[in-house]
């Protein structure tokens, strides 16, 4: 009988992609992004592991919605009385930081607790096409390639 062997600890060089997200659809490049931060691409991938690939997204803030999903409004309470709060996303998008968007639809597709904030600190999230990571040496992640529905036009 063949047992299932698993890596001992994390990956010892992780490797970090860059992907552009402008016109692309954020349900879809988010699902793309946590699979990727998970690990479950990685033929090493092991559940209770952070093994999983670092991500540098960029243009952030030219990301795209489908449907009425930009007047949709999102609520949070700041835990005072009367502190309920609410914004759409595009009022966020247009905010000084339009880059909470894409890093809230990741962190809501990996798993709660210390091993998904281990994760989640290997997604890089940036508004422009600048960003300071070079030193990484990140592979470019084309989701074009993968399908035609990732970037597409909206009317």
């Amino acid at each position: 009988m063949r047992q299932t062997t698993y890596p001992k600890g994390s990956l010892d060089k992780r490797k970090w992609l860059i992907v552009d997200v402008k016109d692309c659809i954020l349900g879809r490049v988010a699902s793309k992004i946590a699979h990727v931060i998970n690990g479950k691409s990685n033929v090493l991938y092991t559940p209770y592991a952070n093994n999983g690939f670092g991500v540098i997204v960029l243009n952030a803030k030219y990301i795209k919605v489908t449907g009425d999903k930009l007047a949709k409004p999102f609520y949070w309470h700041t835990g005072f009385a009367g502190g309920l709060k609410q914004r759409t996303i595009k009022e966020r998008l247009m905010s000084k930081d339009p880059t909470h968007v894409v890093y809230k639809a990741v962190e809501r597709m990996i798993p709660r607790g210390p091993l998904g904030r281990a994760k989640m600190k290997n997604l890089r999230v940036f508004a422009d096409d600048q960003h300071c990571y070079q030193s990484l040496k990140p592979e470019v992640w084309n989701l074009d390639e993968e399908n035609t529905k990732n970037k597409r036009e909206i009317l």
